[in-house]
């Protein structure tokens, strides 16, 4: 079984927005938190920023880890590889010290955007949105 170690960020700010980046590598695009996988000897930390700065062009500081996720996903379901995976997804809560609002180009995602807390269960996301605002409190 493959491990996929990564690492996202709930960022909200004081409108009640959360900070969404757009996947775009499923079936169809689907909201998802910003973050992603860690590279070799890259600190989890250093990921969840290395990430959110890929993908919304914000810099952030980052709190506490507000939650642990694991999910394992069978080999039919997966985009690229083969055999099962684990995915395994450390969350931490993150305010923005610096930068301005950036698509990242040529990666997994085409956008960014502030999404208000009261929309999010209307539009197009992957599950572990939910999951990720359940830990910080927002679901």
């Amino acid at each position: 079984m493959d491990l996929r170690v990564a690492a996202y960020a709930v960022i909200v700010d004081e409108a009640e927005r959360v900070l969404l980046s757009r996947w775009i590598e499923g079936s169809k695009p689907a909201w998802t938190m910003p973050g992603g996988g860690m590279d070799p000897g890259e600190h989890p930390a250093q990921t969840c920023r290395r990430e959110v700065r890929e993908e919304t062009g914000y810099e952030v500081e980052l709190g506490d880890v507000i939650g642990i996720d694991s999910v394992v996903i069978p080999a039919r379901k997966r985009l690229a590889g083969t055999g099962d995976m684990q995915a395994l997804r450390i969350v931490y809560r993150a305010t923005i010290t610096g930068g301005s609002l950036a698509y990242e180009l040529d990666g997994s995602t085409d956008m960014a955007e502030w999404i208000p807390l009261s929309r999010v269960r209307s539009i197009e996301r992957v599950s572990f949105v939910d999951t990720a605002l359940r830990m910080a409190g927002l679901l």
